[in-house]
């Protein structure tokens, strides 16, 4: 368990500490999957989210669309992000965030914010799409004992904390409430979504032999924000040809659907993640594979 320097022993259930330039420090659950000494995606992500949501977040706005494109390694070193207005406009809103590291560039973030309103009057078509939460899930915090819940369509069990049972060529879902961004503050429902909506690659890439796919950017994008600090993913798609895959996945919370997540993403067979022998999780302050380590996929 991480531990916050000058704060005694309260433990670090986020991703990030904060430097006194306001500079973000990762802490071990920002370590990524694939190495050591580089920071996981939803990390990354959920830094630019926070970013953005903090300098231009707006009352009566909905975050309706994050964008991030993950072009670059980003190292297990303190990483500073830049944001900037795009649009102001009267409906719709649109900023951009830079993710630095030593002058470079090495994500790039856009958030689309639209004024909350009305509904049209009519009816429309709607997939209706549920998802059973785990049996004593709903109000799952963060702290020692919470634990991420995987599933798969073919499992002799539908849940579980270990991720070995559901490699498989079913579907995957996965349940959990994600970790804080930085340790100081409890994250908001936008930025918990953006940081599970990461697991699009995770469950829309992993196979019988793991995966082998690493993702380029992610889309999420909320018609609504999650109402419960738990919430869920489940995989609609993988579509994949010559070592480039699209991946699609919806969220819900306990009141059903509220965003989708895309993905598209490139093939690092020659570094396959193999999840058949991961044991037990821990606990829930992860994303992905350990899930302690928050995991890049």
């Amino acid at each position: 368990m991480s531990r916050v320097s000058g704060n005694g022993d309260k433990p670090v259930y986020s991703f990030f500490t904060l430097g006194d330039d306001g500079s973000y420090l990762p802490t071990r659950y920002a370590r990524s999957a694939w190495s050591d000494g580089l920071v996981n995606g939803p990390s990354v992500v959920a830094a630019a989210a926070r970013t953005l949501e903090a300098e231009y977040g707006l009352e009566g706005f909905q975050p309706a669309r994050l964008t991030v494109d993950l072009f670059s390694q980003v190292r297990f070193e303190p990483l500073a992000v830049r944001a900037e207005v795009v649009r102001s406009g009267n409906r719709i809103r649109v900023a951009d965030a830079f993710v630095e590291q030593g002058g470079t560039t090495v994500a790039r973030a856009t958030m689309v914010q639209l004024r909350r309103g009305e509904q049209p009057p009519g009816r429309v078509w709607l997939a209706e799409r549920s998802m059973d939460p785990p049996p004593g899930a709903r109000g799952m915090t963060l702290g020692a004992g919470a634990r991420a819940w995987f599933g798969s369509d073919g499992a002799e069990e539908p849940w579980s904390h270990s991720m070995g049972p559901h490699q498989g060529a079913g579907r995957k879902r996965f349940w959990l409430h994600p970790l804080n961004v930085v340790d100081t503050e409890e994250s908001s429902p936008f930025q918990r979504a953006v940081t599970l909506g990461e697991s699009t690659s995770l469950m829309a890439n992993w196979g019988t032999e793991g995966i082998g796919f690493i993702n380029a950017d992610l889309t999420v994008a909320l018609a609504r924000l999650p109402r419960s600090g738990d919430i869920g993913i489940e995989a609609d798609q993988h579509i994949s040809d010559a070592g480039v895959a699209v991946g699609t996945a919806t969220l819900f919370d306990h009141d059903g659907e509220f965003g989708t997540g895309t993905v598209v993403a490139v093939s690092n067979a020659g570094r396959q993640i193999d999840f058949s022998n991961r044991g037990l999780v821990e606990d829930a302050r992860g994303t992905g594979s350990g899930p302690e380590k928050g995991m890049r996929v």
